[in-house]
C-alpha cells in the first residue's frame, strides 16, 4: 500500500511539473515573439525619433516615448540589416540615458536608472560671444533631467551634472549648442550670433521698417497664422494671451462687438483708454464701440472689427510711449500697428479657407432650487422673487433653457500674382453667425483689392488699394437692464414653469392684436418676458463702409527716399429699432402701442501725408531721420428720428436729432536716430 501510494504522488507530481512547465511556456511565448522581428535601418544623419517610428514600421509593436526628452539627442549613424529588435532598440537609444521596457504589444521608453545611478560631478566653465564677451543670462540644462542654471555677470557657470550627460546652451539671439561631459570638469562655450534673428525686422511707426536690434523702446509682433488658427469675428480678440502686457476684454454685444485694449494699466477714468489702431502706418479713426444705456441695452460693433483677419500680413504692438510718439496724445494709450498683405511674385496662387466655431456658456451663475415663488418665506403676491415657502418638488428651470448653441461659419478666398514689376492680391470673405441668445445675427461680407507697381528701374513704387465691407446684425446686446432678456432669463422665479412662457405672445381678441404673455407681470425690476425681447424688442443695424488708399514713393539717391500717401475711410449707417405693442410703457415713454426708432449715420476719414527719409552713413556712424507732415479729417453726420406710437400714428413731439461733427488735425514731425554700426531702416 505504501509502494502504491507513493506511485500514486509521484506520477501527481509529475503532472502538476508538466502544467506548470505548460503554464510557463505559454507565458513566455509572447517573449518569444517579440524576439521574431528583424530591423533593417541604414540610414546616416537619422534621429533617435525617426528611427524609433521605423521601428513602429517593422515590428508589431506600438512605441511609447516622450518627444520633448528625445528630439534634441544626437543624431545616429545606423547599419542595421535583419537586426533582431533587442539589438536594434539597444543600438538607437545607445548613449541616450533611456532604455526599453516590452508591455504587451507596446515598447515603453524610459529613462535608463543604470544613468540615474551614475555620480554627478560639479562642471563649471564660462560661455562667451564671437567677441569673447561674456553672456550674462545663458540658461544651461542637463538633457533628461529637470537640473539647469544661468550664467553670472560674468559668463561664468556651475551645474551637477553625470559624466556621459549632455548639456544645452541657450540664449535670445544666439545658435543653442550643446556640449557632452567627459573627464573634463571646465569648459569654455562660444556661442555664436543668429543673425537670422538678429536682423527680424518689425514695424513701427508710420509704417517704417526697422531692424529689432536698432530700437530703443518695446515693440511685439504678431504673425498672420497667430490670428487665423482660430478665428475670431473681431480680430482684436485674437491677441488675446499672445502680447505680454495688453488686456483685452470683449464686449457682451456677443459675436462681432467691439473689444478695449488696455495697455501699461488704466489712464484715465473718464476719457477712454483704448489703443490707437493704425493700418499700412496710417491712422484710423474707430467709429462704434460705446453702446447705449441700461434702458437701451444696444451692442455695438467697432470700425477695426470690420477688417478680414486673413488680409492681415503682421501686428505691432507699440506699449510705450517713445514707440508711439509720432502720433501724438492720440496714441497715448498706445497703438496697434496693422500690416496688410500684398501680392507675391510667382504665378497665382489660390488659398481657400473655411471654419465652424461653436458657442456654448463657459461659466453660468448658480441658483438655488430650494425656495419658491415669493419673499421672505412666504408666498406674499410677489411674481417676481424667489425666496418665497421651501418647495417640494422643483421645476428645475436653469437659464440653460433658454440660451441656445450658437455658430459661427468663417469662410474666405484669398488670391495672390505677380511679377517682378507688378503684384496683385485680391480676397473675399463671408461671416455668419447665430447667437446663444435666440434672434441674434451678425453677418459680415468683405472685398479687399491691392496692387503695388515699380517704374522707372524701380525706383518709383506706386501702392493702389480699395475695400468693400457689408455688414448687418440684429440684437446685439449690451449690459443693461430693461431691454436685456439675461435678466429676466436668470432671475425667472424659481417656483415657476418657464416653459410656459415659451409661447410669448397671446392674441387680444379685443386690440386684435397680439400681445405680450408674462404672467409674473413687470414687478419692481421692470422685466418683460425674455422671448418678448428678443423677438419683439428688435435693433436692427445695416452697415456700408469702403476704404480706398494709394501711396507712391520715389528713391531719389541711394540715401534718401520720399513718400507720400492718402486714404479716404467712408460709412454709412442705418439703425432701426422696433418696440411693439404691449411692450413695457417704461421703455415706449408710456405708449401702449409701441416706440420707433431709426437712425442714419455718415462718417468719414480723410487721411494724407508725406514723408523724407534719409539714410546715411558717414564713416562708423549711421545717420536716420524721417521729415513730415500729416493730415487728418473726421466727419460724422447723425440724423434719428425717436418717439411712441399713438393711435393715430407717431406722436408729433417725437424727438428728432441731428448731430454735426467734424475735426481737422495737421501734425508736422521731425525724428532722427544716430547710431555707430550698420544702418537700420530696410
Amino acid at each position: 500500500m505504501l509502494q502504491i501510494y507513493e506511485f500514486i504522488v509521484d506520477q501527481t507530481a509529475k503532472g502538476r511539473s508538466f502544467l506548470l512547465f505548460f503554464c510557463l511556456l505559454m507565458m513566455q511565448t509572447p517573449s518569444f515573439a517579440q524576439n521574431s522581428a528583424k530591423i533593417t535601418i541604414q540610414k546616416k544623419n537619422i534621429s533617435v525619433i525617426e528611427a524609433l517610428k521605423e521601428i513602429e514600421k517593422q515590428s508589431d509593436y506600438s512605441v511609447g516615448y516622450n518627444d520633448s526628452q528625445l528630439k534634441n539627442k544626437p543624431v545616429l549613424n545606423l547599419d542595421l540589416k535583419a537586426a533582431t529588435l533587442e539589438y536594434a532598440l539597444s543600438q538607437i537609444l545607445r548613449g541616450s540615458g533611456f532604455t526599453y521596457q516590452f508591455k504587451d504589444k507596446y515598447i515603453m521608453i524610459i529613462p535608463d536608472k543604470k544613468l540615474k545611478e551614475t555620480p554627478t560631478k560639479k562642471v563649471s566653465g564660462i560661455v562667451i560671444d564671437e567677441n569673447n564677451e561674456p553672456l550674462i543670462g545663458v540658461n544651461i540644462k542637463v538633457e533628461g533631467s529637470s537640473e539647469g542654471a544661468i550664467t553670472d555677470i560674468d559668463g561664468n557657470f556651475n551645474i551637477m551634472a553625470p559624466q556621459g550627460s549632455t548639456l544645452s546652451f541657450t540664449y535670445v539671439g544666439y545658435t543653442p549648442q550643446t556640449v557632452k561631459i567627459t573627464d573634463k570638469n571646465i569648459y569654455e562655450i562660444r556661442l555664436a550670433s543668429d543673425t537670422k534673428q538678429l536682423n527680424e525686422v518689425v514695424v513701427t511707426a508710420l509704417g517704417i521698417k526697422r531692424e529689432q536690434k536698432a530700437l530703443s523702446y518695446n515693440v511685439q509682433q504678431v504673425k498672420s497664422d497667430q490670428l487665423t488658427t482660430i478665428k475670431d469675428a473681431n480680430f482684436v480678440n485674437s491677441l488675446s494671451g499672445k502680447v505680454a502686457g495688453v488686456i483685452i476684454n470683449s464686449s457682451s454685444s456677443g459675436v462681432g462687438g467691439a473689444s478695449k485694449v488696455v495697455m501699461r494699466g488704466t489712464k484715465s477714468i473718464e476719457k477712454s483708454n483704448n489703443a490707437l489702431y493704425v493700418i499700412d502706418g496710417i491712422p484710423m479713426y474707430n467709429f462704434g464701440g460705446g453702446g447705449s444705456t441700461e434702458f437701451g441695452s444696444k451692442g455695438e460693433t467697432e470700425s477695426i472689427a470690420d477688417l478680414n483677419p486673413d488680409d492681415i500680413e503682421s501686428l505691432s504692438v507699440l506699449t510705450g510711449a517713445a514707440a508711439a510718439a509720432l502720433y501724438g496724445s492720440n496714441a497715448a494709450n498706445g497703438a496697434i500697428i496693422v500690416t496688410t498683405k500684398k501680392g507675391k511674385i510667382g504665378k497665382l496662387q489660390a488659398s481657400v479657407s473655411t471654419g465652424i466655431d461653436w458657442l456654448k456658456p463657459f461659466v453660468m451663475p448658480k441658483f438655488q432650487n430650494r425656495y419658491g415663488t415669493g419673499s421672505n418665506g412666504k408666498s406674499d403676491g410677489s411674481t417676481v422673487w424667489s425666496w418665497g415657502p421651501k418647495m417640494g418638488n422643483s421645476p428645475g428651470y436653469d437659464p440653460n433653457d433658454f440660451l441656445k448653441t450658437g455658430a459661427v461659419y468663417n469662410n474666405s478666398v484669398t488670391l495672390s500674382t505677380g511679377t517682378e514689376k507688378n503684384q496683385t492680391f485680391f480676397s473675399a470673405a463671408a461671416l455668419n453667425s447665430d447667437g446663444m441668445i435666440p434672434n441674434n445675427r451678425y453677418n459680415r461680407y468683405n472685398f479687399t483689392f491691392r496692387n503695388t507697381t515699380s517704374f522707372l528701374n524701380d525706383k518709383m513704387k506706386l501702392d493702389v488699394g480699395a475695400s468693400y465691407i457689408l455688414q448687418n446684425d440684429r440684437n446685439m446686446t449690451n449690459q443693461g437692464q430693461y431691454s436685456n432678456p439675461l435678466v429676466s432669463a436668470y432671475l425667472f422665479p424659481r417656483g415657476d414653469d418657464f416653459s410656459l412662457i415659451k409661447n410669448f405672445e397671446r392674441w387680444d381678441e379685443a386690440r386684435k392684436i397680439s400681445v405680450q404673455f408674462w404672467p409674473q407681470g413687470e414687478g419692481d425690476l421692470r422685466m418683460q418676458n425674455p422671448y418678448w425681447i428678443a423677438y419683439r424688442n428688435l435693433r436692427l443695424n445695416n452697415k456700408k463702409r469702403y476704404m480706398a488708399s494709394a501711396g507712391l514713393s520715389y528713391q531719389i539717391l541711394d540715401w534718401l527716399n520720399v513718400a507720400g500717401r492718402v486714404r479716404i475711410d467712408n460709412t454709412h449707417s442705418e439703425y432701426e429699432g422696433k418696440l411693439y405693442a404691449s411692450t413695457s410703457t417704461t421703455l415706449t415713454d408710456g405708449s401702449t402701442q409701441g416706440h420707433y426708432t431709426v437712425n442714419n449715420g455718415q462718417y468719414s476719414q480723410t487721411y494724407a501725408d508725406v514723408l523724407v527719409n534719409i539714410n546715411k552713413r558717414i564713416q562708423d556712424f549711421t545717420i536716420v531721420a524721417n521729415i513730415g507732415a500729416s493730415y487728418s479729417g473726421v466727419t460724422s453726420k447723425e440724423l434719428g428720428y425717436a418717439g411712441p406710437i399713438r393711435d393715430t400714428g407717431m406722436e408729433s413731439s417725437s424727438t428728432t436729432v441731428v448731430s454735426l461733427k467734424e475735426t481737422n488735425v495737421t501734425i508736422f514731425w521731425v525724428s532722427c536716430f544716430i547710431s555707430r554700426g550698420e544702418s537700420c531702416i530696410t
